[in-house]
């Protein structure tokens, strides 16, 4: 029988890896690959043709409930890494048992916007950070799955560099 993922049981939010951020909801990347339109003799019309291994912008938005001194300290002007892990409810449709599974992302970028929320008696600020990516890492069971560094010219899937001969013909 198969096992299915069912839903989050709970994640945390760190900084540097050590620094826990506070109660957050977060918005992860979504990669978009860039493409170019190809057409011309030979072809009936046209497609959208990706380019292997480049993203478009890509954000990661943080929401804290309530302003801390770490959430205000992610918009100084220089790096941010945070690193979210969580654990996912797993349902073995075989044996009808529930089990955790491991999940880490990890996000590197800059500050690209904060917002300091709405101050409203009994209800959460909903301040929000959000950050431009250029480096997003996701771990599923402790294994590495998809790894993309805009900077350094990754792109991983599964383990497998969609990058590594592009590299090494640039002469990185």
């Amino acid at each position: 029988m198969s096992k299915i993922p069912e839903k989050i049981i709970g994640f945390r939010c760190y900084q540097d890896g050590e620094v826990l951020l506070g109660v957050v909801d977060a918005q992860l990347p979504e990669p978009e690959l860039m493409t170019e339109t190809v057409s011309g003799a030979g072809i009936a019309g046209e497609y959208e043709s990706p380019v292997m291994g480049h993203f478009k912008s890509m954000t990661t938005t943080i929401k804290f409930r309530t302003v801390t001194a770490a959430a205000l300290r992610l918009g100084k002007a220089s790096a941010v890494h945070l690193e979210l892990r969580g654990s996912i409810q797993v349902h073995d449709g075989g044996s009808g048992r529930l089990t955790p599974m491991p999940l880490r992302v990890i996000v590197k970028g800059l500050p690209k916007k904060s917002g300091l929320g709405k101050l409203e008696v009994g209800k959460p600020m909903d301040a929000e950070y959000v950050f431009e990516t250029t480096y997003l890492k996701v771990e599923l069971n402790g294994k590495e799955e998809l790894e993309i560094d805009k900077l350094n010219y990754i792109h991983k899937v599964g383990g497998e560099d969609q990058l590594a001969e592009v590299r090494t013909q640039l002469g990185m």
